[in-house]
């Protein structure tokens, strides 16, 4: 035992107005009580020990802080009536303070080196109090103390404070949980006490409050407090580890997976008590019910060196991981360089890596499977299965946060989907939340099923498209290109086979080859003229040209020469078309990106819907109104923003395509048109295409017009209205474009667009007459260097 007086605080705390000491008085009480009533060999402890404390003589005031090394018998007889008989003093962290004051004075040898090796610091176990909230926990202790003896008002519960102490042994922290004993201390009043409203006080006592309000209604001056106060720490090491891991899991974010794992990982060797011993997380991740690798390492990140894309195939990945999660088995090794466990092949990579015990267990979360745990040393180190036992109770927490883990894969990957590959933007989802609400609300409570009517009212339609000029007619003449440039090689060949090897099978060949030839050199290639073509070279031809080769060796180096030429023009990595490919590919690719960029930058100016399809350029339609964000005031001004952004962004549009030339195996333009449509529609949500689409009669003749007006021409003339290096606006009435005019001035003076801008009329077509257009040509850089 030790008899050092120490402020446990650790910080500089203001003094309470308390009249409090130290007495012996309320035990000597107690072992009175206890003499009576004892029926036990104990009543004969109690009699010698009550006789040794009335030799003392001592006083009713109290014993003084500086005064209490004269009584270490009475503090060791006391000690010996409170502790547990058999136990060792070592082994009890056991200490006597004073009344309401954060020092000790007598104690185990334990209690006093946890003391001096705690941790005060912002450790994730421990809540680090300042000296308000180190007041604050004192009155309390302190008043919910004296309601209890004086008014039998029983105050909430207070949870143990918890203490973090080093370890001297491992280098790791140790927690426990600090067990006040006030059944030693007796409080008196010196005058008479108030009445207190004890439902308002409880209420607020339970919110944390009201102590402060107890010091103007019972000050501390009318309180007399005597006895000794115990202390108990118990060692909670274990229950804060698997805390820790489920507040991890509870408070997790997904931006910060390394420091999360972290502490898990600290927590997993805290439990275990040794620092040298390694952990790694590997959770069991899958897309369409098959295994795939995760992307985050919880921990040393072995194995994912085992199992992971740097060594393993994606296929073989799946096989291993299917074969081990079908029939998950637990392996520990203390040491896989023993020779028993040499002739495990599996375990190579492991000693590769320098690994020496090694435990993997299977964790799983509700019955499934959701990764495993590996536990492992270096070559310098081992464990045995006493160190598995340890972990058992944390199990079940590193199962649930390995399921959190794998469920925000899945939200990533369906986020993904949502935004990638679905019509349900975050400008609309409130509005699939609801509707699925409700669906969800009628089907619980077996309702009627009600059809998803998902639907925006009198909004406004932004079109735009992004054309590459002759893309129809530049596909066909790169295909005519590269079929007349074999036909010319399979005539070669072909003739050259008919000199050495004549026959009529040949003969005839070369007839239908120069056929082929002639319909390429009129124009006249139907659509499925090209299927007939190509099924003539690989159906016809080549079975043939590998027979002769055969047949006749020495014309296998020509056959083989034609066949080369053949599967790349079957593979499209060569010629006409493949450069026609590239290039448009250069442009969508640019476009695409471009467009990704700007719809996030769109949702600033006002929540709206942004969709863009492929053709064989890019077009795209916009919806801004009030019906799709409720929340946001809907003003004009919205809209006018909305078609500067178009004009802005089409001029974008053909600088970057335009830039693009020089870097493009086949040349090709783009055009850049906007449909005006100054009146507001209605759209709804059509589920079997899962996209939006325009509802009633006035509105489908908005969406024929679009798909209508992309090859108009010039009225009386032959022209096409869209031309490359031009930006067009489409519309059917003057005001439609009173908008837009101020824009392509100001977009004038900031060289962005020429000063060329052209009103013109459109031809009649099919249901549509009148329409107009405004042409106005872009400002490239180089034109401005110029």
């Amino acid at each position: 035992m030790e008899k050092i007086i120490q402020d446990l605080s650790g910080i500089e705390v203001s003094s309470m107005d308390l009249d409090a000491a130290i007495s012996f008085q309320p035990f000597i009480n107690r072992l009175r009580d206890r003499i009576r009533n004892e029926q036990t060999a104990k009543k004969t402890l109690y009699e010698q020990v009550l006789a040794t404390y009335e030799t003392y003589n001592l006083s009713q005031e109290g014993i003084p802080l500086t005064d209490i090394d004269k009584y270490e018998a009475l503090l060791d007889l006391m000690y010996a009536c409170l502790s547990p008989a058999m136990t060792n003093e070592r082994e009890l962290a056991w200490a006597m303070n004073m009344p309401f004051q954060p020092i000790i004075f007598y104690g185990t040898t334990l209690f006093y080196e946890l003391m001096r090796n705690r941790r005060d610091d912002h450790d994730i176990y421990v809540t680090t109090k300042n000296a308000d909230d180190y007041q604050h926990n004192r009155l309390k202790s302190l008043y919910s103390f004296v309601l209890q003896k004086l008014y039998n008002f029983q105050a909430p519960t207070q949870l143990p404070d918890v203490h973090a102490g080093i370890n001297l042994a491992t280098g790791l922290l140790q927690y426990y949980a600090m067990q006040i004993n006030m059944d030693y201390i007796e409080v008196t009043a010196k005058g008479p006490l108030p009445e207190l409203d004890f439902s308002e006080l409880y209420m607020r006592m339970s919110e944390g409050e009201g102590y402060d309000i107890l010091l103007e209604m019972l000050p501390l001056s009318l309180f007399k407090i005597r006895g000794i106060c115990i202390l108990n720490l118990t060692d909670v090491t274990a229950e804060k580890a698997i805390d820790n891991i489920e507040r991890i899991r509870l408070n997790r974010t997904p931006d910060k997976e390394e420091e999360n794992y972290r502490y898990v990982i600290k927590s997993l060797k805290t439990l275990v008590k040794n620092n040298q011993i390694e952990f790694d997380l590997f959770p069991f991740v899958r897309v369409n019910n098959e295994p795939v690798y995760g992307y985050v390492n919880g921990g040393t990140g072995i194995l994912s060196e085992v199992w992971g894309e740097g060594r393993v195939s994606p296929e073989e990945f799946r096989r291993q991981a299917k074969g081990y999660f079908s029939n998950p088995n637990f392996f520990f090794s203390p040491d896989i360089f023993s020779e028993k466990q040499q002739q495990q092949d599996h375990l190579d990579h492991f000693r590769k890596l320098g690994v020496r015990s090694l435990a993997l267990m299977p964790v799983f979360h509700n019955r499934t499977p959701v990764g495993v745990l590996a536990i492992h040393t270096w070559e310098n180190a081992s464990f045995d299965e006493k160190v598995i036992v340890l972990l058992q109770p944390a199990m079940a927490a590193i199962g649930r946060l390995l399921q959190i883990y794998i469920d925000e894969f899945n939200y990533e990957i369906e986020g993904i989907i949502k935004e990638k590959f679905t019509s349900i933007q975050p400008a609309v989802q409130w509005k699939f939340n609801e509707v699925a609400w409700q669906y969800l609300h009628d089907k619980k409570r077996h309702l009627a099923d009600n059809e998803f009517n998902i639907h925006f009212d009198n909004v406004y339609p932004l079109y735009g498209a992004v054309d590459i000029r002759n893309s129809t007619i530049e596909r066909n003449k790169a295909i005519v290109a590269d079929l007349d440039a074999h036909l010319s090689l399979l005539g070669g060949t072909l003739n050259t086979l008919q000199e050495r090897y004549p026959s009529s099978l040949l003969e005839e060949m070369i007839y239908k080859c120069c056929k082929w030839q002639e319909i390429l050199g009129s124009d006249q290639l139907y659509a499925n003229d090209e299927d007939k073509l190509n099924g003539f070279l690989r159906k016809e031809t080549t079975p043939f040209l590998s027979h002769l080769a055969v047949r006749h060796p020495e014309s296998k180096p020509l056959v083989d020469e034609y066949l080369k030429v053949l599967e790349t023009f079957n593979n499209s990595t060569t010629g006409e078309k493949y450069s026609l490919e590239v290039s448009m590919q250069l442009i969508n690719e640019a476009v695409n990106e471009y467009f990704e960029i700007e719809k996030i930058q769109l949702q600033s100016l006002y929540p709206c819907y942004f969709e863009k399809f492929r053709t064989d350029g890019v077009e795209y339609d916009a919806y801004i109104g009030q019906s799709i964000a409720p929340q946001h005031p809907f003003d004009h001004f919205h809209l006018k923003n909305l078609r500067l952004w178009q004009l802005s962004s089409m001029a974008a549009i053909a600088r970057i395509t335009h830039a693009l030339l020089p870097n493009m195996p086949k040349v090709l333009h783009t055009t850049q048109l906007i449909f005006v449509h100054n009146h507001t529609i209605d759209i709804s949500f059509r589920a079997d295409e899962r996209r939006f689409d325009v509802e009633g009669a006035y509105n489908i003749r908005y969406q024929m017009i679009k798909k209508r007006i992309d090859k108009v021409r010039v009225k009386d003339t032959e022209e096409r209205l869209t031309q490359p290096d031009k930006i067009v606006l489409i519309y059917f009435d003057e005001k439609d474009v009173d908008d837009y005019l101020p824009f392509i001035e100001y977009l004038q003076e900031k060289d962005t667009l020429c000063r060329d801008l052209e009103y013109l009329l459109l031809e009649d077509l099919q249901g549509l007459s009148g329409l107009k257009a405004l042409r106005v040509g872009v400002v490239y850089e180089s034109s401005l260097n110029d």
